[in-house]
């Protein structure tokens, strides 16, 4: 074994190599950083060693490495994981990865086939690990429409111009169809079923309840964004949580909820109260939420119609923004009436008014809540003005892009804003949140999420390393397309994906999350 030893840094973070490239996953040490484990608590100065994409030890004693990574005054923390990830061409992961993300999954909306959507992420040469949710969205459209499903954004989008799959009780065959969609994505390996209600809410109640059961005869989880959003009943946001609540008390399913926040509003001191109730009760149930005031949907969904959805939204024209601008309430009706599609960015909390960072507050630091982005995907204007998702590959992105900040800023915001500048949650928890949290919620049923979150020995040397006392969201709603900073090392499955604070464009280490092989 080849050593270089390596002084301490005293400014940025040194990277020694001291082989060639292709050594660079086989044997890894990162020495002096402050490591912090959440599972078992360690939070102190330490040396890691990664060989073969493993964590092999984690000692106070010197160690050597053919590659050295001078952690002096950074934290060495488990990869941050993703449970709500919309974005999935290499654009979107390599913004993931530079705020420290190791792994970004789909399970709110999911998609269907899932075999097809996995053979094909796996073509792109990934730097961060993916999986996902067997979608009942895609699985209601292609049902409605007679069609079969496709993995792919634009299968999504193209059917918010229908309605029936969003408004019509599903009859027997249609239910039938529905659900052996969903099975069959199950079968497929899909980590779970995605439950993206709030864009389908005049599902029937045997439908939802017929889903739980699935779930819970196949051992998985549902992910649910629930199907109203509405501080005034009925069809309130507390009335969808109780649902969800009942059906996972009923079937004994494991049902987790979608960005609480964003569907809770300025109800969320109410639902927050019914999630710790089922919680002392046992009732199987998990939650998450995003640090920002704002959400990302398309302009059409289901819950922007209908004559009192102002009232029930708390919202007008002025809180929808569509690239860098509010939109006008003419703007409005035509983007709905002829692009219902179309990705726009909805503020239904204003972070600037001290009573609605207290709301978002209490959502983001609740003890059962982990965070999780709902990142969107990339876009642009054409030459027509119509809207496209970016799959290329360049980077930086292109200056035309644009999306909801959280696709790039959502876990180094927690760490600015949360730990260093309001001091509301401290290093240990906000890491437990964005690492440990997301990892044991999948790891009952994802064998490969029991080694992930964690920094322990025989665990995924799925590792971020960054400054505390400079890492920092940059992406704003204005320009969101603004890598996060602080970030120097992000290690994934034992290879580098990040060095030096630098995106490394050929890192290709992501590896499938994926509940089991296909049947």
């Amino acid at each position: 074994m080849l050593f270089r030893k390596i002084l301490p840094s005293t400014s940025v973070l040194a990277v020694v190599v001291a082989t060639a490239a292709s050594a660079l996953a086989n044997d890894v040490v990162i020495l002096n950083g402050r490591v912090i484990d959440p599972e078992t608590g360690l939070d102190a100065i330490r040396n890691v060693a990664i060989e073969d994409g493993r964590i092999t030890a984690v000692s106070e004693f010197p160690l050597e490495g053919d590659v050295v990574v001078d952690a002096t005054g950074h934290v060495v923390a488990p990869g941050f994981i993703d449970l709500h990830a919309h974005g999935q061409s290499i654009g979107d992961y390599r913004m993931y990865v530079m705020q420290g993300v190791t792994t970004a999954l789909e399970l709110e909306s999911g998609v269907l086939p899932i075999g097809e959507w996995y053979d094909g992420q796996a073509k792109k040469g990934l730097p961060i690990n993916y999986g996902a949710s067997a979608g009942w969205t895609y699985g209601r459209i292609a049902t409605f429409d007679d069609t079969d499903p496709l993995a792919t954004v634009e299968f999504f989008q193209e059917a918010q111009t229908e309605s029936d799959w969003k408004m019509k009780i599903a009859d027997a065959d249609q239910s039938t169809r529905i659900l052996s969609l969903v099975e069959q994505g199950l079968k497929e390996g899909g980590l779970g079923i995605g439950v993206n209600a709030g864009y389908a809410p005049g599902y029937g109640q045997k439908e939802y309840f017929a889903l739980a059961e699935l779930a819970e005869r196949y051992g998985v989880a549902t992910y649910t964004h629930v199907r109203y959003a509405s501080v005034i009943e009925p069809q309130s946001s507390f009335e969808a949580l109780k649902e969800l609540i009942a059906n996972a008390a009923i079937t004994g399913a494991h049902m987790h909820i979608c960005h609480i926040n964003s569907t809770s509003m300025a109800d969320i001191a109410d639902t927050l109260a019914l999630v710790d109730e089922a919680m002392a009760k046992g009732i199987n149930i998990t939650v998450e939420a995003y640090p920002y005031g704002a959400a990302s949907t398309v302009v059409g969904a289901a819950m922007f119609t209908g004559a009192d959805w102002r009232d029930r939204m708390q919202s007008t024209s002025e809180n929808f923004q569509l690239g860098q601008d509010r939109m006008t309430e003419d703007q409005l009706a035509d983007y709905q009436k002829n692009k219902p599609g179309t990705f726009i960015t909805w503020h239904f909390l204003d972070e600037s008014k001290p009573e609605d960072l207290a709301k978002l507050d209490m959502s983001v630091t609740h003890p059962a809540t982990l965070i999780s982005s709902d990142a969107t995907f990339w876009a642009y204007f054409d030459d027509d003005g119509n809207i496209q998702t970016y799959t290329g590959d360049e980077w930086p992105l292109p200056e035309k892009v644009f999306a909801h900040p959280r696709s790039a800023g959502t876990f180094a915001k927690v760490l600015r804003s949360y730990v260093r500048e309001r001091g509301v949650l401290s290093m240990s928890e906000a890491i437990r949140k964005i690492s440990l949290l997301p990892a044991q919620t999948l790891g009952d049923f994802v064998p490969q999420m029991r080694r992930k979150g964690r920094l322990q020995v025989g665990m995924d040397a799925d590792i971020v390393v960054f400054d505390p006392e400079t890492i920092a969201d940059k992406a704003t709603f204005d320009n969101a397309n603004q890598p996060a900073v602080g970030v120097q090392t992000v290690l994934v499955n034992g290879g580098f994906a990040v060095r030096d604070g630098a995106l490394l464009v050929d890192a290709a280490h992501g590896q499938p999350i994926r509940r089991d092989e296909p049947q």
